[in-house]
């Protein structure tokens, strides 16, 4: 399930990508498979060990945002999925993003969305910070993400919604408890994301695009580096 549309980002083959906050590597394997050099960083090891065995011709790095151990202009494009909002200063990751990346190189941040995350919030004081180590510490606009984009040096573009139909998930998770995997309505709706994602059947996917702008659970912000 990708966030990010690799179109927009700019990315060729050859290039290299860093994938930050990689996760178990969804956005790092799609980059690999369109002939990227890819180097997965995620502050999580044990993530990062699944992406390690499976990442063929790539690399993996154990790094915090803020302070990445790579030189200056590294990387052609980056991928900063859903990171910025565990991350206590963001403006201090943004800075370091827009460190790696070479002049005219690009940069998708995602972040979750002002209307879905608000919910959440609201629904559940375990969904996020302080009450859950490492949860989600702010909530961002659209215009806010942006600024912090300039204020990093870096030049804002094009943006869009993702996954809208993941939103009422979450909702449901959050008022039945974010600990309650096992509860009937939210494994059943669970089973439904997972057939959409790998079935991807025309009317789901017409009823997402439809929804997007409204309800998608991410944000998605390309910016670029003069």
């Amino acid at each position: 399930m990708l966030t990010v549309r690799f179109g927009w980002l700019g990315l060729q083959p050859g290039e290299r990508l860093l994938d930050l906050g990689a996760g178990l590597g969804r956005h790092a394997f799609e980059a690999a498979r369109r002939g990227a050099r890819v180097v997965a960083a995620d502050y999580d090891e044990v993530s990062l060990k699944e992406v390690r065995g499976a990442l063929e011709g790539g690399a993996t790095t154990c790094a915090d945002a803020r302070a990445l151990p790579f030189p200056d202009a590294a990387f052609d494009r980056v991928v900063a999925a859903e990171v910025l909002e565990h991350v206590d200063d963001d403006a201090a990751a943004l800075a370091e993003v827009a460190r790696v990346l070479r002049p005219g190189g690009t940069v998708a941040v995602t972040v979750p969305a002002w209307l879905p995350e608000r919910v959440c919030w609201a629904l559940s004081d375990a969904y996020h910070a302080p009450a859950v180590a490492g949860g989600h510490v702010r909530i961002y606009r659209e215009p806010q993400l942006r600024a912090r984009l300039r204020r990093a040096g870096l030049q804002p573009g094009g943006a869009h919604h993702a996954h809208a139909l993941h939103t009422p998930y979450w909702w449901l998770r959050c008022a039945v408890g974010v600990d309650r995997d096992d509860h009937p309505a939210v494994a059943a709706y669970r089973r439904l994301l997972e057939w959409d994602i790998l079935a991807r059947p025309r009317p789901t996917r017409w009823a997402e695009r439809a929804l997007d702008p409204v309800l998608g659970k991410s944000l998605v912000v390309y910016a670029r580096k003069p």
